[in-house]
């Protein structure tokens, strides 16, 4: 099947834009219905969902921990169970 561009109206800002024939492809492929939104509103509207305009998952927590190899004090993006070694970002690059 040959797919051709097309101008679609988007559901938030009301600008048109266009689908194109391998955007159509794309989606039909995947079985994905046709898009409501222009790329910006639908990149906003994930930005809005993950809680952040700036990408993925938002603020990022920290957790201050002590390092298993040299004992200094070290911060890491998830929460430690207690049963795996822990250490900081250069016992780490050392350790790769």
């Amino acid at each position: 099947m040959e797919y051709k561009d097309s101008t679609l109206v988007c559901e938030d800002c009301s600008e048109e834009f266009i689908f194109s024939g391998e955007e159509q492809e794309f989606y039909y492929e995947r079985g994905f219905q046709t898009p409501k939104r222009c790329k910006p509103c639908r990149q906003e509207r994930k930005n809005a969902r993950n809680g952040s305009s700036y990408g993925y998952g938002g603020e990022r927590k920290l957790y201050t921990v002590t390092c298993s190899d040299c004992g200094g004090e070290a911060q890491v993006p998830f929460k430690p169970s207690g049963d795996r070694p822990v250490y900081c970002r250069d016992c780490y690059q050392t350790r790769r």
